[in-house]
Parts: C-alpha cells; sequence; structure tokens
C-alpha cells in the first residue's frame, strides 16, 4: 500500500529539487516569484470584492439607489483588473509548468542512456514501460507538480487573507471552519487512501495495454504468418480486461470518496447562514455580513479542506511521482551485478582484444557459460566462434560489449567507440537511408558519390531508386527484407572502418555469394573480426576458431587444424 509519507516525501522532492537548483533557476524562480505576485494580488482582490459584496447587498436590502450604482461601478472596476490577473497567472503557470518538463525530460534522458542505463533499465523486470515514464509520467508530474504547489500557496495566503475577515465577523465561525476542515481531512483520507494504489496500477496496466498494441503494430507481418491472430487478440484483450477491472474497482472507490465529499460540500452552504443569521436578525450586523461571512468562510474553508476537495486528483498525481520515484532510483542506483558480494568480469581499456581466464556465468549467477577462457585476437587473424545454441556465443560477445559482467577474469579490449557490433537482425533507426548507412556515426560529411558506391559493394545499387532517394525516411525494418538489412550493416561496417568489428551471425540470411563477397571486403580492410555462426562456409575467413561446447569447457584452435572445416 503506497501512502502519503516521508518516503513519498523525499521521492518527490528528488525528482522536483533538481530543476529549482539548475542552470535554470533563476528563470524557474523568478516566474515562480511573478506566480506568487499574482496570487497575492487576486486574494487582495477577492478580499476587496467581499467588502464591496456586503456593501452592495446591504444597499439593496436598504433599497439605496446611489450606493448600489456606484459598487456596480466598483465591481466592473475589478473585474477589470482581475481578468488580467488570471490570465496571465494561467499562462504563466503554463510556461513554467513546459520548462521544468523540458528540463526535466532532458535530465531524465541523459541518465537514461548514460553508462547504458536504458539497456539496464529494459532488462529490469521491476520497471514496466520507461518509455512511458519519460513521454508521459513526467509531464504529468511537472504539471501536477506545479498546480498543487501553486494551489498549496494559494491556499495560505487565502487563509491568511481571509482568516481576518472571518474573524471580524465571528470568532466561533473561525473555530467550526477549522474543526470542520480538519474532520473533513481525516474522514478523507481514511476512505480515499485505497485510491493511490489502485491508480498506481492503474497507470501500470494501461501502460501494458499500449505496449502490447504497439508490439502486434511492430510485428504485424510476423503475426499474420504465423496466423496468431486469435492469440494476438486474446492477448490484447487480456491486457484490456486487467484495466478494465482495476478501473472498475477504482471507480467504486471513488464513489465510496464521493458520498463523503458531495455531503461535506453541501454543508458549506448553510453553515455560515446558521451562524450569522441570528446576529442579523438580532440586529448586530447589516444583511451584506451574511454575503461576506458566506465568501469568507467558503474561502478559508476550500484553503484548510485542500485534501478533501483535490484528494481523488492528488491520489493519481501520487501515483505518478511514485513510479517516476521508482524509474528515477533505478537509474541512480547501481544493478545488482555491480553491487558489493557480486563477482564481476574486470575490463581494461588497451589498443588490443584479449581474454585472461574469463569465467562467464547467467545473470542470474545460476549456471555457468563459458570457464576459465583466455585468448588474444592478433591482428589481421579473424576469430570464429562456433557452439551449439545456448553455448554462451552471444553472451560471450555481450560480455565483450560491456553488456555483461557476471562472472570472473579480465577482458582487455579497445573503446566500444573503436568496434563496431553487427547483430543478426541489424539495427534500424528511424530516419533517412543516408543515416541508415552513417550510423552510428554523426555528423559525418560524406558524399553521396561514396555513399552510392558503397551500395553497390553490397549489392543494393538500385535501393536509393527504389526507396526515393537517401533523404527518403521509411520504417526501414518493415521495408527491407532481413538480407537487404544485413548487407546494409555491412555498408556502415565498410564505411566505418573501425579497427575491430563483431559479427554476430551478420549473414545468417544472405546466400554463400553474397556472404563470400562481403567477408571478402571486409578482409581486404585493416579491421580485426571476430565471427559468430553456425556454418561451416565461414572458416576459410577466419584463422582461429573457438568452439564452445555447452558444457561451459571450450576448445581454441587454428582454423587449418579444425576438424570439421570445409575441405
Amino acid at each position: 500500500m503506497n501512502r502519503i509519507d516521508r518516503h513519498l516525501w523525499h521521492r518527490f522532492l528528488g525528482i522536483a529539487k533538481p530543476y529549482w537548483f539548475s542552470e535554470e533557476k533563476w528563470g524557474a524562480r523568478g516566474l515562480l516569484a511573478v506566480l506568487l505576485l499574482f496570487l497575492l494580488a487576486i486574494n487582495g482582490l477577492n478580499v476587496l470584492l467581499s467588502y464591496v459584496g456586503r456593501n452592495f447587498m446591504t444597499a439593496i436590502a436598504n433599497k439605496d439607489q446611489s450606493t448600489f450604482f456606484h459598487l456596480v461601478f466598483v465591481y466592473l472596476l475589478v473585474f477589470l483588473l482581475g481578468t488580467p490577473l488570471t490570465v496571465f497567472n494561467s499562462y504563466v503557470t503554463s510556461k513554467l509548468g513546459l520548462y521544468w518538463r523540458r528540463w526535466l525530460t532532458n535530465y531524465f534522458l541523459k541518465k537514461y542512456f548514460r553508462n547504458r542505463a536504458f539497456y539496464e533499465v529494459n532488462s529490469n523486470t521491476k520497471i514496466d514501460n520507461p518509455d512511458e515514464r519519460i513521454s508521459q509520467d513526467i509531464n504529468t508530474f511537472t504539471t501536477g507538480g506545479l498546480s498543487y504547489s501553486l494551489t498549496i500557496l494559494d491556499s495560505i495566503i487565502t487563509f491568511i487573507f481571509f482568516v481576518g475577515v472571518l474573524w471580524s465577523i465571528s470568532t466561533t465561525l473561525v473555530i467550526i471552519t477549522i474543526l470542520y476542515s480538519f474532520f473533513g481531512t481525516i474522514i478523507t483520507v481514511w476512505f480515499g487512501k485505497r485510491l493511490i494504489g489502485l491508480n498506481f496500477t492503474q497507470l501500470r496496466r494501461e501502460a501494458d495495454f499500449r505496449y502490447k498494441l504497439v508490439h502486434v503494430r511492430n510485428n504485424a507481418e510476423m503475426i499474420a504468418f504465423f496466423g496468431g491472430e486469435e492469440q494476438e487478440s486474446n492477448q490484447v484483450w487480456w491486457r484490456f480486461t486487467e484495466a478494465f477491472n482495476n478501473f472498475n474497482l477504482l471507480i467504486g472507490w471513488q464513489r465510496n470518496l464521493e458520498f463523503f465529499t458531495t455531503e461535506y460540500n453541501y454543508l458549506i452552504i448553510i453553515i455560515p447562514s446558521l451562524i450569522i443569521a441570528p446576529l442579523y436578525f438580532s440586529g448586530k450586523v447589516q444583511f451584506g455580513v451574511i454575503e461576506q461571512a458566506d465568501l469568507a468562510f467558503t474561502q478559508v474553508l476550500t484553503a484548510l479542506s485542500l485534501v478533501v476537495s483535490q484528494f481523488q486528483d492528488l491520489s493519481s498525481f501520487i501515483a505518478e511521482i511514485n513510479r517516476l520515484g521508482t524509474f528515477r532510483e533505478v537509474l541512480e542506483v547501481p544493478t545488482p551485478r555491480n553491487q558489493p558480494g557480486a563477482t564481476s568480469i574486470d575490463t581494461v581499456v588497451d589498443s588490443r582484444l584479449a581474454l585472461e581466464h574469463v569465467t562467464l556465468l547467467t545473470p542470474d549467477y545460476q549456471r555457468t557459460l563459458i570457464k576459465d577462457l583466455s585468448l588474444t585476437v592478433q591482428p589481421g587473424a579473424g576469430l570464429l566462434i562456433l557452439g551449439s545454441s545456448g553455448s554462451g556465443k552471444s553472451s560471450l560477445l555481450r560480455a565483450i560489449a560491456g553488456l555483461r559482467n557476471t562472472g570472473t577474469g579480465l577482458i582487455i579490449r579497445p573503446e566500444l567507440k573503436e568496434m563496431l557490433f553487427l547483430p543478426q537482425r541489424p539495427y534500424m533507426i528511424l530516419g533517412s537511408l543516408r543515416s541508415q548507412l552513417l550510423y552510428p556515426k554523426t555528423n559525418t560529411d560524406i558524399p553521396d558519390e561514396k555513399l552510392y558506391a558503397m551500395l553497390q559493394q553490397v549489392n543494393l545499387k538500385d535501393l536509393p531508386v527504389r526507396v526515393g532517394g537517401m533523404e527518403m525516411e521509411l520504417d526501414w525494418a518493415n521495408v527491407l527484407s532481413l538480407g537487404e538489412q544485413q548487407r546494409l550493416a555491412f555498408a556502415r561496417l565498410l564505411l566505418v572502418h573501425p579497427p575491430y568489428a563483431i559479427l554476430d551471425e551478420a549473414t545468417s540470411a544472405l546466400d554463400l555469394e553474397n556472404e563470400e563477397q562481403l567477408y571478402q571486403q571486409v578482409q581486404a580492410t585493416s579491421t580485426v573480426f571476430i565471427s559468430v555462426g553456425h556454418r561451416t562456409s565461414l572458416l576459410k575467413y577466419h584463422q582461429q576458431i573457438l568452439q564452445l561446447n555447452g558444457d561451459s569447457s571450450w576448445q581454441l584452435t587454428q582454423a587449418e587444424n579444425y576438424s570439421q572445416k570445409v575441405p
């Protein structure tokens, strides 16, 4: 059960505080100061209106026409002043919220992409839908955080301004107001605390439902090939049903809370009159005082009853704080594999690539994939890694890339920017054909002639014409076949000329002719390459063969001595 407690407050401050002490702090604080002035001015006008309203109603009761029309003019003047104050208060609030969202989104994105945290987060089952938390929860947090902060500030100012007005009319009414609001707050929190957990669950289940729909869209072709419509439909419907059932429970608890809050708000209408009317009947106050007491009572009670009036929305906001707070904590706290007591493979950055007594474990430390592996990849001598499925081939590549370090030993490798990884299914970015070729490099000024020549080298000469040119932006993962994507990945490799390249079944979708042509072109460069594959046709392009046996043992041999090499 999530509660409004100290932990929640620390989470809120952990997310909110950095912005107000950032490089944008003076602009943010300046806008906040402007909003404070607006609130002071608006509340000052409201106090003035309470006196104008009092005299206005008294003038009506006394049939005093001259005073009545004079006060009508005063009313119009106050409205004329109040309109721009209210409008600009809303405008500045929206601008400050927008600036805060921009800064906080950038803040989270930096943490998300720093040290490949996005890879760890998406492997963490405790954090669902990080994309949702960045794109929507941050917006809700900044909007809600600013709104509630200003509402609290406004409530404090309103209380200070109007409690004096109410005290001057009736001390009894002040005491009743404080007791009534205290009673209402206690009951609301008792009734409504269940809403916090339900709102948190609802956000997660709605996000899961959307994620499943996006998953279907991204894998539409494969689902159609397999005829998996019924199963996918059932899974989508199941996730919707989960969201539906939780929301059904949520509105039930909202109904229970609304029973109390509705009665609470109805009584507000009559309480001031019950206290002040006898004073009017006895001639101790004028008729307009009843109107003023009603306004002052409502303002003070609203200021003190913030939890009662806002609890349903507040429970949703608390859920957002918890979602964003847990996300921030995961980005800040080291992953379990790096915590004390967990062994890890050490990494040393050097110009060479070597492994010294590396024992590689699964991420949960439950199984040994490779035991005590030592090897050196010599310049100009390619290494081919073979083995059955599950023997640890791809895991070893992840360890070299720094994506996994569960185990012991030492990996010596160059800077990651000097290594290019080609997976079995290449990553197709959202962008133009030019950006596909240049990825992951940025701001690379390569003439079109060289790009066209490179496409011809990898047998994709007609691709620019077919898709509409180098600047055309398409959904490349669906437009290109897997074989075309693999050839495009080799074009990236040949353009970049990295010192080292790691190819994880990078030619699995190609025919042997295309495979041979691409490997020969890579061999003609100075790039040292490591390949993972199943095809024996790859043996002739490598000088060393690492055979993983699946029981954590291994053999390292020269290609000419490998027993399964192609004649």
